[in-house]
């Protein structure tokens, strides 16, 4: 069933007036964010108060997820200048802790590894205090273009399963296996490198199934965990199933650390990226 009106817990208004100084920049240096893509509802809180989750690679992407607002359409060229222009934004605005991202990009040999590790460079090169968060995508499986991102030693590599198996099928192009298996050899080859991933509730998951995917993050190493609700983006998206309760997130929040996660944010508003400086 989809359910249209949002209960009072989900009213959170987006302000324009809020996000100028940020577009401008954006503007100015001709980057893209998730936050704008996505059509992320905290928006005005994050640019108003200097925050932004980078969209490196374009912002058109290959695959057709159901879910998703990111373009879908041929992408661009990569752009070979645009790590040093992340690198300006993350200096100029003083960021402490950055989350760099991408579309999914199957049309590149390397899925776009080698622009995530030069954008780790050329952070380094310029703000070496900032801690740095990439959220890639699968690289279709690809263990060299995994340990690409790796060797430039981020603080933090996340991979989102998103959603539990059953409903795999809304993740066009996806393998929840595959996705596991990412963040097991993360872990195995990023010494040091803590790593993370996110799920959305309110697309018809059942908590039992929802219990067994923390159980498989852990079983891979999966150190945080992101849970939010799934907002669908237009009429055209995967329906939402349900909206759960905020009182739903705070229990499977703690569920979530008993299994044991270092860090788990678990909010109706919650999304991979919010108050992600505050993982330790």
């Amino acid at each position: 069933m989809n359910i249209q009106r949002k209960p009072e817990w989900l009213q959170k208004r987006v302000n324009p007036a809020e996000q100028g100084d940020m577009r401008r920049l954006l503007g100015e240096l001709r980057l893209n964010t998730v936050c704008q893509q996505a059509l992320c509802p905290n928006i005005s809180e994050c640019f108003g108060c200097g925050q932004a989750t980078f969209l490196i690679l374009g912002k058109n992407c290959t695959r057709l997820c159901a879910f998703c607002n990111v373009e879908k359409s041929a992408p661009l060229p990569v752009d070979r200048d645009e790590p040093g222009r992340v690198a300006e934004a993350v200096a100029r605005l003083g960021l402490a802790h950055v989350v760099i991202t991408s579309p999914t990009r199957d049309d590149l040999p390397d899925g776009g590894a080698s622009l995530y590790a030069a954008t780790v460079a050329a952070i380094r090169s310029s703000s070496a205090k900032t801690r740095i968060e990439l959220l890639i995508p699968d690289f279709q499986g690809s263990r060299i273009s995994l340990e690409c991102v790796a060797a430039s030693v981020p603080d933090i590599i996340a991979h989102n399963l998103e959603t539990v198996p059953r409903l795999y099928h809304i993740r066009s192009g996806a393998d929840y296996g595959r996705s596991l298996e990412l963040l097991r050899v993360c872990s195995e080859v990023a010494a040091g490198i803590r790593t993370k991933s996110g799920i959305m509730l309110g697309m018809g998951e059942t908590e039992r199934e929802v219990l067994q995917v923390f159980s498989d993050l852990r079983s891979v190493g999966c150190d945080y965990l992101s849970i939010g609700q799934y907002l669908a983006p237009s009429r055209r998206h995967h329906p939402v199933e349900e909206y759960v309760r905020p009182e739903v997130f705070e229990r499977l929040r703690d569920m979530a650390l008993e299994a044991g996660f270092s860090h788990v944010e678990s909010g109706p508003y919650v999304r991979s990226s919010y108050h992600a400086g505050e993982y330790r």
